[in-house]
């Protein structure tokens, strides 16, 4: 019987294996090991990820294969033997795993094969190392591999026979934090161990040739007889102490050994390197204690180092790698990581390859040849070296003395190739310099403005940029500080430069002129020039075919055919025109964006005009805060639409979209660029979906110019210059990694990096082998519906196997990673952008599906159904709710070009073929992402609100979030002075969080206007409904659910149709029902739908419109002039307006403003009259006429109570929470049917199942309204819960309860269901299948994720009885689900 048990049991276990399917890891990456082929320039790579490693080819720099080798344990490291041996060494925990590895040279194909598991050691293994020889016993040669265990002993595996022929204890029994083997055989082998007391002791084996005594034989054969060891009875190896090597102020984390063995280097807690000389034999220690050499200048804990004959390399928790000379110098820092560190570092002498990876799960390729040694930059025998050299204007070199301001000095450099650079000085002379390839450079005089005047400004148009054909190669405007423009065309005949054209004229008044730009679209015949108040005027110049003029007619034909006004009053920094759509963006000296007309008959007039003053036609505040804006980019996006790409010294890059019909400037997006204080050129790949895919950034950060990948996240080119305020300029090429020119002035010298490399072939440096991710822990994920990628028109099985994934992390980062099986199964991560001030996300939920309720059309206004929202052509809008610390509520929306157009489409049968679908799904990928939104925010004080016990009165402005401007003042008039204390918290000790969310989108019939209501649970046990209108942004406050006697933990929502009670089952509403699961262990249920209808109705009928004047942008970034800057635009209605002066809300009338929660679940104000509806937005200027935009919004801030509370459901906090419709027959009458699934701190999950119907209603009937205080702990079977709303009757029936006790071993964290399967995990680090048969949950399969610290869990069906699921916590994996593999089986 037993045997039958077991047999039952294996194949149950074999079933459950293959039912779910363990998929890729994406997190902090544990092992690095280079595999050294023969025959191969470049060796393999070998990263350990969770519980696989994944091999890199660096030749091709590409992923190649991922190998499977533990089942729950972590890959801690691995080892090779190669070249000699093909046999390489895996470790994690307390398991040593051996695998052969095989490599085709013709078809670079790789094969990995188990070899042997090494029994279960009782102690973590720190470290292995491969031996050679033969035992002293034994003539035989053989190889053996020696584990270090965290118990300071050694094991000795011999490989060819599978066994343990040896185990040496250290002397010193202690437990150990790190180890590092060394040796080749038995004769010169040694440990070097990191105590727990901070100290290393160094010790060998070494033969034992006194004779042992009898205790000490039979000590030994106990040691080795659990092991299946060898007993060697003619000798013994005992341990032998060399030195102790003491120091370190911390935990000694990582140990390496030099090649020689002459000396090791040690990383430890107290942020510091140490490299110690040690002694080769025992008897040398005792004269002397080492002397440590000590590497200062990490911020922070120091987790790996490496070290060869010259340079010594680090990496720490500050994220960055750092490299040393031998002597202790520090050569170079490398910053391209995020997060909590970086974990790993290796390097390779032969090809001078660095390697680091981290927590972020990057690994970068680094070859830091530029700040090595001479002798390694040689040997690598680069051609393309970096050529670095210093030039001298001529007439500087006549001048002696200390500069003053008559002095001559370089003012303005613009290269225009990475051999001619223009120089414009001090005394008026513009020069075109030729750079030598030998260093040097030939000097050429092109002009001097009249009178010596200083050059002040200069730009340059090359032909390359231009597409009209002006007769030069280069058009140089520069302007003098008498505010005279010189304009010339420079062509390049037989290498010499010839001046074609020049034209000179007054521009601006003396000192006047301080910038002159060219416009690529305009091309050559147009300049513009700016003046200190903010006004740029538009020239146009002469014909350049009309050469034969003389030169003084050429300038009186330069005319002045537009003056632009900036109502800001700043000085223009950048420009940049769309011809085709006429729009002209401006960026000024104070971060704001003017947007002006200009018009093609304006431009392509032929006679000359009358000079036109032309208005802004829009502006936006503080686009980059206070930080001068450095450079613009128009671009078209369809009809009547472009966008506006801006970069400035805040460090960010910003996206704008600007409705030429409707005139809204709006904010869409903005990226902080991690490497850079001040950007002042993106370049972009435009035939790329995907606006950061193939682009660089140029730059500085502090005194250091920096050129940045801004798709691979790593800096390609780093000079230090003295910073950008001195007169510069650069060039890059194609591929900024090996084309790149940066000249600037120092000691009044201009100083040449040139890094020009022709050979297209080569390897470029920095690469990124793995893509990045977060940094830190996820604490939400959700899956993006397939219909809001592909849309309703198409379904493929290509996208049935692929994902987008958006993460919310601890940093406050939102990413949107994408998954596809196969090779490469992460292959895109895009960062969406952060929290305002870096706040940790906590939530995250996708809105796609949007419900319509009815409305009466004849008070919509006239033009709303025309409306044209900003926000979305003319489709749905789908939206990202992300929220978290300092209770941040931000808002994305999903911007792609939906697969609609037929050309897109791949047919089913292409669908077969690998090479379309990788090319399919790259460009699909490329194309999706979410922009931010909108972002919500408490105001600067925070009012608590009212418990049961203390049910007092209850001002307005808790639940809207928002603060007047000048609240400080007022905010103790609102409530008694009783009640004050209590009420008001200090603006510091506010620290509450948002801890989750859930949210639906209403949308009124015959109105382009949505509304995205959003329920979001803080920390300080308040629930509150708010509202975000679109396409306008405005957020407004609609209900507070009280009373909560608890944190909310957990939100879901139910939204069900009710129809009429008749045959023809006519859909007349929805039932909104909201569902929270708290710290005290309830669930509680809540009916929204009388205040969704009611703020519904107001918002068709007011003109909110009016509100989209006010501009708003992330408050994130640098000089952002972030903060909690609120306006609240409110106005008492009840009270009217004198001699039309807009009267503020009293206090007094704020209190009249009081909800009472009565018998109803919701109470609404009978009079219109004494409400008021909030509206909070973020805005850096707001125009006094909006104060009077506000008389027709009017709703009531209400109050909720909870239609029934399930006590005591958990017995600690409700962790998460799950709802789904149950299909499948289960609908009759119209009821519908959901399963409900929580997971607690408790390790218990609950499922629950609610029939929700419509009632119909009879004078014998009663209503069945239950009163807050009677709650039913537990439900009871069939019980009838009837309630009534205003608008609807329906009834709620508990029809099924389960609990599982013990569903976990430890908390659960994440559950989801579809109302058929349940999938669960915990921190037991653990996923569960349940299967729902006959109302009840029956465990289906479970299995062991290599997600450490499960924190969320989401789901999706990718097919019939096919799912994904994606567990979230540092890191994150998919995980394969099947039915279809248990029925073959049974």
């Amino acid at each position: 019987m037993d045997s039958a048990n077991g047999t039952t049991a294996v194949e149950e276990q074999r079933l459950t294996e293959r039912s779910m399917h363990r998929g890729p890891y994406l997190g902090d990456i544990s092992a690095l090991c280079f595999l050294r082929i023969p025959n191969l320039s470049l060796p393999f790579l070998l990263a350990g990820l969770g519980s696989e490693i994944t091999l890199y080819d660096l030749e091709l720099s590409k992923r190649v294969r991922s190998f499977s080798v533990f089942e729950g344990v972590r890959v801690h490291g691995i080892a090779s033997s190669f070249p000699q041996e093909n046999v390489i060494a895996v470790f994690g925990e307390t398991r040593v795993k051996l695998f052969s590895f095989a490599f085709d040279s013709a078809s670079r194909s790789p094969e990995l094969t188990f070899v042997h598991l090494l029994p279960k050691f009782g102690h973590w293994v720190l470290d292995v190392s491969f031996l050679k020889g033969s035992l002293p016993h034994s003539n035989v040669e053989s190889e053996f591999l020696a584990v270090g265990c965290s118990d300071n002993s050694v094991h000795v595996w011999d490989i060819s026979n599978s066994k343990m022929v040896l185990k040496v204890q250290s002397p010193v029994r202690c437990l150990l934090y790190s180890m590092r083997l060394w040796g080749h055989n038995l004769e010169v082998f040694r440990i070097a161990s990191g105590t727990i007391f901070n100290e290393i002791i160094v010790w060998k084996v070494a033969p034992q040739h006194n004779k042992s005594s009898s205790h000490q034989e039979n000590h030994y054969h106990q040691s080795i007889s659990s092991s299946n060891c060898c007993q060697i009875k003619d000798q013994l190896y005992e341990a032998i102490h060399v030195c102790k090597l003491i120091g370190h102020e911390g935990s000694i984390f990582r140990i390496a050994w030099s090649s020689c063995g002459s000396k090791l280097i040690s990383v430890s807690d107290d942020r510091s390197a140490r490299v110690w000389a040690v002694a080769t034999e025992r008897e040398h220690s005792l004269c002397h204690d080492p002397v440590a050499l000590v590497l200062f200048g990490h911020y922070a804990r120091v987790w790996d180092c490496c070290m060869y004959d010259n340079l010594i390399v680090t990496v720490s928790e500050d994220c960055t790698c750092r490299i040393w000379g031998v002597d202790g110098k520090q050569l170079q820092v490398i910053k391209e990581h995020i997060g909590r560190g970086i974990w790993r570092c290796l390097y390779d002498p032969n090809s001078s390859l660095l390697i680091t990876a981290g927590f972020d799960s990057a690994i970068k390729v680094h070859q830091p040849r530029a700040s090595l040694p001479r002798g390694l930059e040689a040997a690598q025998g680069s051609p393309g070296r970096t050529e670095m050299f210093s030039i001298c204007i001529p007439n500087v070199l006549n001048h002696s003395g200390f500069m003053d301001s008559k002095s001559e000095y370089v003012r303005c450099l613009r290269f225009s190739c990475q051999d001619s650079l223009y120089v414009a000085t001090n005394h008026g002379y513009l020069y075109l310099a030729k750079l030598c390839d030998t260093g040097g450079a030939q000097w050429n005089q092109l002009v001097q403005v009249s009178n010596g005047a200083p050059i002040i400004c200069m730009d340059l148009l090359s032909k390359d940029s231009f597409e009209l054909d002006c007769g030069a190669e280069d058009w140089i405007a520069i302007g003098d500080g008498k505010g005279n423009m010189t304009v010339i065309g420079v062509s390049n005949d037989d290498c010499t430069p010839t001046v074609r054209l020049c034209f000179t004229w007054p521009a601006e008044m003396e000192r006047q002129l301080l910038g002159t730009y060219w416009c690529k679209s305009l091309g050559c015949r147009y300049v513009f020039t700016a003046d200190p108040r903010g006004t740029l005027k538009l020239w146009r110049l002469p014909d350049p075919s009309q050469s034969d003029l003389p030169s003084s007619m050429r300038s009186n034909n330069v005319s002045c055919i537009a003056e632009f006004t900036s109502n800001y009053g700043m000085r223009i920094m950048c420009l940049d025109a769309c011809m085709e759509e006429e729009v002209l963006a401006c960026g000024d000296v104070r971060g704001n964006m003017v947007l002006f007309p200009l018009l093609k008959n304006l431009v392509l007039g032929i006679s000359a005009a009358q000079e036109m003053k032309i208005p802004p036609v829009n502006h936006f505040k503080g686009v980059h805060g206070i930080s001068s804006v450095s450079s613009v980019s128009v671009t078209k996006l369809g009809y009547n639409q472009i966008e506006i790409c801006s970069t400035g010294a805040d460090g960010c890059i910003c996206y704008l979209e600007f409705d030429k019909e409707m005139q809204n400037l709006q904010f869409t997006g903005m990226k902080q660029v991690k490497g850079l204080s001040l950007i002042e050129y993106v370049s972009v790949d435009n035939n790329s979906g995907d606006k950061l895919s193939s682009s660089y950034a140029a730059g500085f950060a502090s005194v250091d110019f920096i050129v940045w990948n801004l798709a691979n996240e790593n800096k390609v080119v780093n000079i230090p210059c003295g910073g950008w305020r001195r007169p510069h300029s650069y060039y890059l090429g194609d591929i900024p990694e090996m084309k790149n020119c940066f000249a600037f002035i120092k000691d009044e010298m201009i100083n040449i990096h040139r890094h020009w490399i022709h050979n297209r072939d080569g390897k470029v440096y920095p690469q990124s082998l793995h893509m990045q991710f977060h940094g830190r822990e996820i604490h939400s994920l959700c899956f993006i519906s397939d219909d809001v990628l592909v849309g309703d028109n198409y379904k493929c099985a290509l996208f049935s196997k692929s994902s987008w994934i958006a993460t919310g992390c601890e940093d406050g980062t939102v990413r949107l990673t994408w998954y596809s099986p196969g090779i490469e199964n992460w292959s895109t991560s895009k960062l969406l952008g952060e929290h305002v001030g870096g706040s940790a996300v906590r939530s995250i939920c996708c809105v796609s599906k949007v419900y319509t309720i009815s409305s009466d059309t004849g008070n919509v206004p006239d033009g709303r159904i025309e409306l044209n929202a900003a926000v979305e052509n003319n489709d749905n809008p789908t939206l990202l709710i992300s929220v978290g610390a300092k209770r941040v509520l931000t808002s994305w929306i999903l911007k792609n070009r939906r697969l609609d157009n037929k050309n897109d489409f791949v047919t089913d049968h292409q669908c077969n073929s690998e090479g379309v679908d990788d090319q399919f799904l790259s460009n699909f990928s490329s194309s999706m992402t979410f922009q931010w939104l909108s972002t919500d925010m408490p105001a600067k004080y925070s009012i608590t609100h009212n418990t049961p016990e203390n049910n007092v009165e209850k001002i307005v402005g808790i639940a809207e979030n928002v603060s007047n401007t000048n609240s400080d003042a007022r905010m103790g008039s609102l409530v008694s002075e009783s009640r004050t204390a209590n009420l008001i918290r200090d603006k510091h000790e506010d620290d509450w969080r948002y801890l989750a969310v859930t949210a639906f989108l209403v949308k009124c019939s015959g109105s382009r206007i949505s509304v995205c209501f959003v329920v979001v649970a803080c920390s300080d046990a308040t629930l509150v409904l708010r509202a975000l209108v679109l396409p306008f942004r405005l957020w407004f406050g609609v209900a507070l659910l009280v009373p909560l006697l608890a944190p909310v933990l957990s939100l879901q929502h139910i939204i069900f149709p009710m129809c009429r009670p008749h045959k023809e089952n006519i859909q007349v509403g929805n039932v909104y029902i909201v569902i929270s699961g708290s710290t005290d262990g309830s669930v509680a249920f809540w009916d929204l739908t009388d205040s969704v209808e009611a703020f519904m109705q107001q918002v068709s009928v007011c003109n909110v419109e009016n509100f989209f004047d006010c501009q708003k942008r992330p408050r994130t970034g640098r000089g952002s002039q972030g903060g909690r800057q609120w306006r609240s635009l409110s106005r008492d209605l009840s009270k009217k307006r004198q001699d039309g002066k807009l009267v503020t809300l009293k206090a007094e009338d704020r209190t009249q403003s009081i909800s009472y929660a009565t018998q109803g679940t919701s109470y609404m104000p009978s009079s219109s009259a004494d409400c008021e509806m909030v509206c909070s937005q973020s805005t850096h200027m707001v125009p006094p006429e909006l104060e009077s935009k506000t008389d027709n919004l009017s709703v009531e801030i209400c109050e909720i109570r909870p239609l029934c509370r399930l006590q005591n459901i958990h017995q600690s906090g409700v962790n998460c929470l799950h709802v789904s419709e149950i299909k499948g027959g289960q609908i009759t009458d119209n009821c519908h049917v959901y399963s409900i699934v929580t997971g607690g701190d408790d390790q218990a999950l609950h499922h629950l199942m609610v029939e929700l119907s419509p009632k119909s209603i009879n004078s014998s009937e009663g209503i069945l309204i239950p009163d807050i205080i009677h709650f039913v702990s537990v439900p009871e079977h069939g019980k009838d819960i009837n309630l009534q709303s205003q608008s609807k009757n329906y009834k709620i029936k508990f029809l099924n309860y389960q609990k599982l006790p013990s569903a976990h071993s430890s908390s659960v964290k994440g559950v989801w269901t579809d109302g058929s399967w349940v999938f669960s995990t915990g921190l037991d680090q653990r996923i569960r299948c349940w299967h729902l048969l006959q109302s009840k949950l029956i465990e289906h399969s479970y299995l062991i994720v290599s997600v450490p610290e499960p924190e969320a869990l989401s789901a999706r069906a990718c097919g019939r009885n096919h799912y994904q699921i994606a567990v979230a916590g540092r890191g994150m994996q998919i995980i394969e689900f099947s039915e279809s593999l248990k029925k073959i089986g049974d």
